[in-house]
């Protein structure tokens, strides 16, 4: 299959990212990350999350931070919730787009949300169809596609059947997620085409992380499949509470690099993006890692 001659990058730091970092970044932080993400031309930014503070305190201003960012035509803002009470939280907020998130392995589901898979699919038809009535678009993730932290291998086809639940119960994407940067090469066919069977291809988005250093290599392959969206963070922000060992997420900065070698548009500035990361960079207490970043900056490793 021919290459896709555009990608959209659906840009996940200001909340994949900065959840899992210590609460440093201040509200107005937050609110100035995202607005340079947008002036950097990225077309989807997920903003933060409606989920409770006790679990996740990193989140707990997100009414404020949304209500705060300058939301420029053209761009997408999501914001991720749990259940219909977030979904009513971000919906008061101004949000117009949400994201859920259920995962492959029922360990997994059980130690991130509390509940089965098939709890957590019943809880998300419900988000979906007050969604519906209020107009709202609905994105989801499946975590723990290409292998769980607590179960190991995850069957392809069971990847598949619930990316069509999510899909037949109203989102409009499923990002097939590698949570804890297990997936290689040599497996991006066999998931992406056993989901492909039961969702279009052009609804399916992939969510990788490096903690093997293979997010490049699983985009390039996923590209010669069709793919054409990616989730992404900057600077390599990310990791996830709930999966030992996982570290960030495919930097924006790389991909974006990779893309534009590849004649791929996207419509992202990679300056301006660097300047975003920067400014994010100086708000917290360690160093950005992306591999593209790093070297704009002349460190070495």
């Amino acid at each position: 299959m021919q290459r896709p001659a555009r990608v959209t990058i659906v840009e996940v730091g200001p909340r994949d990212g900065l959840q899992n970092e210590p609460p440093g970044p201040t509200t107005a932080d937050k609110i100035e990350f995202v607005n340079r993400l947008s002036a950097a031309g990225l077309p989807a930014i997920e903003v933060t999350a409606f989920v409770s503070p006790k679990w996740v305190p990193q989140m707990a201003d997100a009414g404020e931070v949304f209500g705060g960012i300058d939301k420029r035509p053209g761009i997408r803002y999501p914001v991720l919730v749990p259940n219909v009470a977030g979904l009513e939280r971000a919906q008061a907020a101004g949000v117009r787009e949400i994201a859920i998130f259920a995962a492959a392995s029922e360990s997994f589901s059980r130690r991130n949300i509390n509940q089965s898979i098939a709890e957590s699919l019943d809880t998300y038809r419900a988000v979906c169809t007050r969604a519906a009535r209020l107009r709202l678009k609905v994105r989801a993730y499946l975590s723990t596609a290409f292998g769980c932290p607590f179960e190991g291998a995850v069957d392809p086809a069971q990847v598949a059947r619930i990316a069509a639940a999510l899909i037949e119960m109203g989102a409009l994407e499923v990002a097939v997620s590698d949570t804890i940067g297990i997936a290689h090469p040599g497996q991006v066919p066999r998931v992406v085409g056993a989901v492909a069977e039961r969702v279009p291809l052009g609804r399916i988005a992939l969510h990788f992380h490096d903690t093997r250093g293979t997010a490049l290599a699983n985009v390039l392959t996923a590209l010669d499949l069709g793919v054409s969206s990616f989730d992404a963070a900057a600077g390599g922000l990310g990791g996830c509470p709930y999966a030992p060992g996982a570290t960030g997420n495919l930097a924006t900065e790389d991909l974006v690099y990779m893309l534009d070698g590849l004649g791929i548009e996207t419509n992202v500035s990679l300056s301006a993006l660097l300047e975003a990361s920067s400014f994010i960079e100086s708000r917290l207490p360690h160093p950005l890692p992306s591999r593209y970043y790093r070297a704009t900056r002349g460190v070495r490793s």
